[in-house]
């Protein structure tokens, strides 16, 4: 039995295919594309897993799609109703669309599949349930979803056994988490549905100031973790904006200008809504488990990417154990739509988990490159560069990142979810204290207070990082340990905002943000044996069993998924060397790149 979960049309569409309940291929449709966030029908997503499979769409059982279109039209035309006539430019935006399209899928999905058998529509919110539970390694747990809104819930939470999940309560829209971080992104000058992991990075360089204004003016939070926002702030309902003329009045005036300098009233807000997000998510955890009684916990939702929040969250020891969906947002919304096909609506026994192993597989989903692919693409563009067996093609790695050199690594499935996890990766040294700035400035180009991750082998991050669970999906958030860091002079404590930058805090200082934090990914050799490899190699030679992770692209591209994404990626940059398979590209080899796009003015204009 095959199912078909899909999930387009808002934002980061993609799609999933389940072979008796197992996970054949999942994938965002961007990565085909190259259009960042592609909300578009996941037509290059779907072609992929069908090819994974080897199979064709007269062989699916079952399409399932993330959500219900009919009761998110329902939802949209009563709020358009209650503020008319406010809000008429954002109708006559909207509705196009969903008379054209969106109302439609049925017909857009047999179109655009030539799939004449049964489409189903989840609910927004089991979906991300779904996709959170079934996975998961637990045989019962809570589950909590957290996101912008689907049809009309914006929250949930509930409790999956076996082979079922239900939802107890739901959190309606306009009162929303997810949207009212997004707010603040839009305020501090970011992409709405795209900025937010930036407020949530430069929140330690702020103070919390405007804390108690949040609570006062802008919601009512409740100990149960629910709230009510004061719509008199936000023009998200009605408008083309998150905010209103009187959300800047109350912060001291209009929202930043993107690509602007960021002040410190821009670190103080991210830090005061990053607050507030914790200390909500927090009240939500506490109930949920008196309400449910479960010791474990499973996060997906939009908000569930927030990975200091979860970090808290399990810090609290609330719960024995929690497992976040990497690809928490919308993304995950086609794997749980199939989830639910698979096991609530057609009742199939519940998966036989091994005890602490989740179904996810690394989330190493995506399509994999053998070095018969890449010796084809080399051949056919002439590409000067190495094959090495796979022993000598680790030690020359580990010898570039010990000489400071940036290395773009592609090496296996590709990651599904918005975390490169070693198989489309850029790497570097962690000890230097030079490398964060270079590799945001020249690799990236994208600001310089972003901080990088760090992967550590999974039998040593309790020596290097507070915590000592598997975090393989860079989901949580945990302190260098203090053994660690390095004392700070006084002078150094007493600086403010973004000058804490360049401080070096501890012997792995390009992994260590501001606030001593690093959003950890521990690597296994059951789930990635090459890169967990590359890492053991580079422990050997160094002592340090961690080396920096940050995701194959630069800003404004999605990360990269073929051979050739890749390399003009290395190529655009000035990253040193890459790596695909067991072939070596040294870029001082490499002939003149002919490129007539001013990369570097697209992604500043991101």
């Amino acid at each position: 039995m095959y199912i078909l979960g899909l999930s387009a049309y808002y934002h980061d569409s993609a799609a999933c295919l389940l072979k008796d309940g197992e996970i054949v291929a999942a994938a965002q449709e961007e990565r085909f594309s190259r259009r960042k966030h592609d909300s578009s029908f996941p037509a290059g997503a779907v072609d992929y897993c069908l090819a994974a499979a080897n199979i064709q769409a007269s062989d699916l059982g079952y399409v399932a799609f993330y959500d219900k279109p009919f009761i998110k039209f329902e939802r949209i035309l009563e709020t358009y109703l209650a503020y008319a006539p406010l809000g008429i430019r954002s109708f006559v935006m909207a509705i196009p669309l969903w008379i054209r399209r969106k109302l439609w899928m049925p017909d857009v999905i047999e179109k655009e599949l030539q799939y004449k058998g049964k489409v189903l529509f989840p609910e927004h919110h089991e979906s991300h349930a779904a996709s959170a539970f079934f996975p998961s390694p637990f045989e019962r747990a809570a589950f909590l979803t957290i996101d912008g809104v689907g049809e009309w819930s914006t929250s949930s939470f509930g409790v999956g056994q076996g082979n079922k999940i239900e939802i107890l309560a739901e959190l309606k829209f306009p009162h929303s988490l997810g949207l009212l971080y997004s707010a603040f992104t839009y305020f501090t000058g970011f992409k709405v549905n795209s900025g937010e992991y930036k407020v949530m990075g430069l929140a330690p360089y702020g103070e919390p100031r405007y804390v108690k204004q949040i609570l006062e003016e802008l919601i009512d939070l409740k100990e149960d973790g629910s709230f009510k926002m004061n719509m008199a702030y936000f023009d998200y309902c009605a408008g083309l904006t998150m905010t209103n003329d009187r959300f800047a009045e109350l912060f001291g005036g209009p929202p930043r200008r993107p690509e602007s300098g960021i002040t410190q009233r821009e670190m103080d807000l991210a830090r005061s809504v990053q607050d507030v997000t914790e200390e909500i998510v927090l009240r939500m955890g506490r109930y949920v488990r008196r309400e449910t009684g479960e010791r474990n916990l499973c996060l997906a939702g939009g908000v569930a990417l927030n990975c200091v929040a979860n970090g808290k969250l399990l810090r609290t020891g609330l719960f024995d154990e929690i497992w976040i969906q990497p690809a928490a947002g919308d993304a995950g919304g086609a794997l749980g739509a199939a989830y639910v096909v698979h096991y609530n609506y057609l009742k199939n026994a519940a998966p036989n988990k091994e005890k602490g192993r989740d179904m996810q597989q690394g989330s190493y989903l995506g399509r994999e490159y053998s070095d018969e692919d890449i010796g084809r693409f080399v051949d056919s563009h002439g590409i000067p560069c190495s094959h090495n067996e796979r022993d000598h093609m680790i030690d020359k790695v580990c010898g570039y990142l010990e000489e400071g050199k940036v290395v773009g690594w592609f090496n296996g499935r590709m990651e599904f979810g918005p975390r490169a996890l070693g198989s489309r990766s850029i790497l570097g040294d962690a000890r230097s204290h030079e490398m964060q700035k270079k590799m945001n400035l020249k690799i990236k180009y994208r600001e310089s207070f972003r901080p990088f991750a760090p992967s550590v082998l999974r039998e040593k991050v309790g020596e290097w990082f507070d915590i000592d669970k598997d975090s393989p999906y860079m989901l949580l958030v945990a302190d260098v340990r203090k053994e660690k860091r390095r004392e700070m002079s006084r002078e150094e404590k007493a600086l403010w905002g973004i000058d804490k930058l360049n401080v070096v805090r501890s012997e792995i200082p390009a992994v260590t943000h501001v606030d001593y934090s690093a959003r950890v990914q521990t690597v296994s050799k059951e789930n990635h044996p090459c890169y967990h490899a590359l890492i053991e190699r580079f422990y050997e030679r160094t002592g340090c069993p961690v080396i920096i992770n940050t995701s194959f692209n630069v800003r404004g591209e999605p990360i990269v998924e073929s051979p050739d994404d890749a390399y003009k990626c290395f190529m655009r940059t000035e990253m040193d060397v890459l790596v695909m398979g067991n072939y070596i590209f040294l870029k001082m080899e490499q002939p003149e790149f002919q490129d007539d796009v001013d990369w570097r003015r697209m992604y500043e204009l991101d």
